[in-house]
């Protein structure tokens, strides 16, 4: 399900990704549902160069439960312009949820593909007693475009590189869930693969917007 609410220039899509069923034997522990959420990510290699920032403004209902970025830039592959995340545990409900605004990656350019910005992006994820519903929400974007209607895990390929070779992969609105499915979800406004066919010159992902909730908590080891 898709609502445009426009402010101004600013394009606001919603997305509900739906509720997953647990399965199997989800239902053997008893452990708090957990949730956690971050700004986003970045884990890239050029050459030399290897870049990780680990989760940025990380979240959890087991605490911290706020945490802000700044922003900044990560090497010279990407700028993120600072976010929030928030989390909290109500009963057996858990949710988290992470914004963040001004994303630019000219990472492309050097290869002959775009500029990649997105103006404001955020996700979500909530328990329910049978599993999890992840939800984003993003602005404007620049360098690649979206349909109207975006199903879960929207992908589109940048092309350009030598060969035929994809430049990148964009995966909008993504959901990850395990399988046999346990009523886990998570959930990433945006999934950048470099190069994911492999053998380019660059490697990794970058992901804006990533939310994490399982209605049984974590599982035993």
């Amino acid at each position: 399900m898709t609502k445009p609410r426009a402010a101004g220039r600013l394009l606001s899509v919603t997305i509900l990704t739906g509720a997953l069923v647990a399965g199997g034997q989800a239902t053997a522990w008893a452990e708090p549902a957990s949730a956690s959420a971050s700004v986003g990510s970045l884990d890239v290699e050029i050459g030399n160069e290897h870049v990780v920032t680990g989760e940025l403004a990380e979240c959890s209902v087991d605490g911290p439960l706020t945490a802000r970025t700044a922003g900044g830039a990560t090497g010279d592959f990407a700028r993120f312009g600072g976010g929030d995340s928030n989390c909290g545990r109500t009963g057996t409900v858990a949710v988290a949820e992470a914004t963040g605004r001004r994303f630019e990656t000219d990472l492309l350019k050097r290869y002959g593909g775009p500029v990649i910005k997105v103006r404001t992006f955020m996700a979500k994820c909530s328990t329910t007693k049978d599993g999890s519903l992840g939800y984003i929400e993003f602005g404007d974007v620049a360098g690649f475009t979206l349909p109207e209607s975006i199903p879960q895990n929207y992908r589109l390929t940048i092309a350009g590189g030598k060969g035929g070779t994809a430049l990148a992969s964009l995966t909008v609105n993504e959901s990850v869930t395990p399988t046999p499915p346990d009523g886990s979800l998570v959930t990433h406004m945006l999934h950048i693969k470099l190069f994911p066919q492999g053998g380019g010159p660059a490697k990794g992902d970058i992901y804006l917007g990533t939310a994490r909730c399982n209605p049984y908590g974590k599982k035993p080891a």
